[in-house]
Order: C-alpha cells, then structure tokens, then sequence
C-alpha cells in the first residue's frame, strides 16, 4: 500500500450536506415524537400519577367532577406543582373547550397544575391549530384522552344558528367561527327537538369524530389503545358534565 492511501484511510470522511441534513431531520423527528418515551425511560415523569390509561383517566376526569359539584374541591399545593413542573409535564388528560368565561376545565374537573391539557375556542371546534396542539399532546407528552367539551347555551352555536337563518354575515372575524359550526347546525337543523341544544351537541360529536380520524398521529394512537376521544355537555346551572360519546 502507498504512504498516499494510507495517510487517506486515517483521515476523517466529511460528511455530505445531504447526509447532515437527514441527519439532523431524524434527530428532530425523535426528539418531536419519539424524545417523551426516552425521556420517561431516562428519568420519572413530574407527576407519576398522570401516568394512567385512558380508560382510567376517563374515570379520574369524571371523579373530579363530581367533587367539584358537590363543593368538595381538593385542596391543591401549587407551591410544590410549580416546582415539580418546571422540567416538564405529563398531563393525563386534555380538553378542547369553549373559550366561554363560565366554563373552566381546572375547576370543573378539579384538578392540579399540570393535570390538563387545555385548548380552549368559541365553539370548541378542532382547527388545523387545535388538531396540531392534540397532537404535541399525545405524541410527545404522552396524554391517554382527549375530552371535547361544548356547553348548554354557547353563544358562538346561537349566532351560528341566526347567522345562517338570517343570511347575514357577522362582522370581523367572527365569519370565520361560524363556517367551522355551520356543518353541526346543518345537520342538527334535521333533527327534532331543541335547535340549540341539538346543534350543540352535534357539534362535540362531530369534533369527537374529527380528532379520532385525523392523520397520521390521532388515529393512529386511538387505533392502538394508546388515546381515548370522548365528548361532553358542560351544565351551566349544577357544572355536572354529561358524557354523550365516550369514544
């Protein structure tokens, strides 16, 4: 063998760009989706209890609610939460809400900081931005369930309703909440009963439907056991909520 290719078989290989960059977009890619069972496998969750299935925390949403109804809200430490929190989060469950001022998910289900997973709009619908924050949520912290919760009397459902009725645009932004619920009210228009309370309804459950089919992460997770979708009617008058599609 020559001294050149000697010299050459000791000498480093440069990488190529395309290969940095595959490189690197796999690192991203783990560090996104895969990173949270690595994470768990190299140090305990903040919040060991939020490590549950989604049947079970289904069961814990629930049992929170009962409490809050009956007035026996748990005391929480939010000194200690903030504290175990700070390098993380492991909520076992999040919700898609209402942004309505009466309905507060940490209250109504009583739970601590770092419990849920909020994502709260007029409506509670599931946009390209809400579907994407549902996703980070389960493919990356891990969380089992995902609850949709409308409310008796939304206001965003009501002007959905005399909008279309009336044919009548609403100003500003607001065009856009109403072509989000419009299909519900459509179809809930065909329905017997309170249109209202039928649209609200048809609503979660369309949203329900909506994140349980959406590609690649949210099916995917629901088809191996690893999330629960469900809905509910959050009850303004006694704050019970009423499950009406538990997935």
């Amino acid at each position: 063998m020559c001294d050149k290719c000697s010299e050459n078989l000791h000498q480093p290989v440069a990488p190529s760009r395309r290969s940095m960059m595959l490189l690197a977009g796999s690192a991203l890619a783990a560090t996104a989706f895969g990173g949270s069972a690595f994470a768990k496998e190299a140090k305990a969750p903040p919040k060991p209890q939020n490590v549950l299935s989604p049947d079970a925390a289904l069961k814990r949403l629930m049992e929170g609610n009962t409490r809050y109804v009956s007035g026996v809200s748990r005391r929480h430490d939010f000194k200690h939460e903030r504290e175990a929190l700070v390098g993380g989060q492991n909520p076992y469950a999040a919700v898609l809400s209402c942004a309505d001022s009466r309905i507060a998910p940490e209250y109504a289900f009583d739970s601590g900081r770092g419990d849920l997973f909020v994502c709260r709009v007029a409506g509670n619908f599931a946009g390209d931005e809400t579907v994407a924050s549902m996703e980070y949520t389960v493919a990356v912290l891990g969380t089992p369930l995902i609850l949709v919760l409308g409310h008796d009397n939304c206001g965003a459902v009501d002007a959905t309703i005399k909008s279309l009725k009336d044919d009548k645009p609403l100003p500003g932004h607001i065009p856009s909440l109403v072509a989000a619920i419009a299909p519900a009210v459509k179809t809930a228009a065909q329905q017997s009963g309170n249109a209202l309370d039928n649209a609200i309804r048809q609503n979660v459950l369309d949203n329900v439907a909506k994140l349980k089919s959406a590609a690649p992460i949210l099916n995917a997770a629901v088809e191996q056991g690893k999330l629960k979708v469900v809905g509910g009617i959050y009850r303004l008058s006694t704050g019970s909520v009423e499950l009406i599609a538990q997935g």
